[in-house]
Formats: structure tokens, C-alpha cells, sequence
């Protein structure tokens, strides 16, 4: 009597299986369909932190020692960093223009499962470095030195992410994740704005292109026979060299052909 009765109320004690292996699925697919976004949403994150690393340095090619107005601050540079590359995409490019803690002012992607921004405050969670480095190639020093031109000449422009915890949503919750990028690029190769200011650097007061030497008496000497006689035995049949003459845009005729 009993196995029979076990026999009849076997299919009643299979009920409810494939939700018991639904939930069991779910506690697993749950967590992992949460995530697989939020990685993405990671990884956009240091992509744009990246091209703004970029934005960074080369502002150093138009504001550097040499151009008007001088280096940018990183204060400034981080104002526009987060206004222009981590607000909405559509934030109009306006000069000292600062990203608001709204979400008018938030890129919609970046927000986590429960609606919170992953970047709360622009100000803590974005910020942006600047270094400069000197050049210490012996010959570059020596001749920067001479002709009076700058010599923190590599600019890197770091951009630095602090993305908020996810509350609730382990190992999101401290993950405590920090994402930083960096661009160097040479922002002042020496290039003139024209013949006079090659001219005027070469010709200025205690430079010479042959050494930090007097360049108005060595000016003075030319002309004089002896010297130029002097000068040309260096090469035979040459003519004698045209001191204080300056061509900066003159190109050789063996290159013309």
C-alpha cells in the first residue's frame, strides 16, 4: 500500500523543479548580466580618458613657454577636460565652461544597474597632471642655452578617473577603481615664426650659433683680410665667409636640383 501510493504521487513530487532551477540559474546569470555592462561602461571610461590625455598634451603645442599667454594651468586643462570629453556628448565647447554635479550635465552611459553615476562629482573624480621635462642631450642644452630657447620642450598630459563604488553589488562595492592615462608629445620643436626671429636670435646680445661667445665682435671682424684670408685656407677656393649675415630660409643649391 505504501509503494503504490509512492508509485501515484511521484510526478506531484517533481512540481516546481524547473523553478527551483530557474532561481538556481538566476542567482548565477543575475549577477553576470549586471556586469557584463558595467565592464563595458569601465572600459569607456579609459577609452575617454585616453583621448582626453590627448586633448591635454597637445594644448601644450599652442600654449608653451614660447607662445603667448604661457603654459595652461591644470586647473584650467581639467575644467575643460571634464566639460568637454566626460560630460554629456553634446556639451557645446565654450571657454570656461565647468561640468555640473547634474545629470544634464552626465554622460547617460555612465550610470550604474540602480540609476547612481559612476562619476558622482566631476571635481574629485576627474583630474588632470602636467609634466614638463628638460632636455639633457648635451649638444640640445648647449645650444638652447646659447640662443636663449626653451628647454621643457616633452609635455605630458595625465588624466586621472576615480570611478564610484556600486553599492551592494560585490566586488564592484570595493573595487575602489582608478583609471589613468597619459600623452607626451614635443610642444616646442624650435620652429620660428619667421626669418627676423631667426635673425634676431642669432644676432641678440651674447649668442652666437658657434658657442655661448660674443656674436657683435666676431660681426666686427668680418671683412677684415687677414681674417678672411685666414678663414678660407680652411677650404681652397672658397669664397671668404660673409659674417653677420644671416639667411634663415636660404636652401642650398644641391638641394634645388
Amino acid at each position: 500500500m505504501n509503494s503504490t501510493c509512492i508509485v501515484l504521487s511521484l510526478p506531484s513530487c517533481q512540481r516546481g523543479q524547473s523553478t527551483v532551477e530557474f532561481v538556481v540559474l538566476a542567482l548565477v546569470l543575475v549577477p553576470l548580466l549586471l556586469a557584463v555592462p558595467l565592464i563595458g561602461k569601465y572600459m569607456d571610461l579609459a577609452q575617454t580618458a585616453a583621448v582626453a590625455s590627448r586633448y591635454a598634451a597637445f594644448e601644450g603645442t599652442v600654449r608653451h613657454a614660447s607662445a603667448s599667454g604661457g603654459w595652461k594651468t591644470d586647473a584650467e586643462l581639467a575644467m575643460e577636460v571634464r566639460r568637454r570629453f566626460f560630460s554629456n556628448s553634446d556639451a557645446p565647447v565654450k571657454t570656461g565652461d565647468a561640468a555640473g554635479d547634474f545629470n544634464a550635465h552626465r554622460n547617460t552611459l555612465w550610470f550604474d544597474h540602480r540609476g547612481a553615476p559612476l562619476l558622482p562629482r566631476f571635481v574629485d573624480n576627474v583630474g588632470v597632471k602636467t609634466e614638463r621635462a628638460t632636455i639633457a642631450q648635451p649638444f640640445g642644452a648647449f645650444y638652447a642655452d646659447t640662443l636663449d630657447l626653451p628647454r621643457d620642450n616633452l609635455y605630458t598630459g595625465r588624466v586621472m578617473v576615480a570611478v564610484a563604488d556600486v553599492a551592494g553589488f560585490q566586488p564592484f562595492d570595493k573595487l575602489k577603481l582608478s583609471i589613468e592615462r597619459s600623452t607626451t608629445v614635443l610642444v616646442d620643436p624650435w620652429a620660428a615664426r619667421g626669418p627676423g626671429m631667426v635673425e634676431a636670435k642669432i644676432k641678440r646680445d651674447g649668442a652666437s650659433p658657434l658657442g655661448p661667445f660674443p656674436y657683435k665682435p666676431l660681426e666686427i671682424l668680418g671683412g677684415n683680410p687677414i681674417v678672411d684670408l685666414a678663414l678660407t685656407l680652411f677650404e681652397y677656393g672658397a669664397p671668404p665667409p660673409d659674417i653677420g649675415r644671416v639667411e634663415p630660409d636660404r636652401v642650398p643649391g644641391d638641394r634645388l636640383k
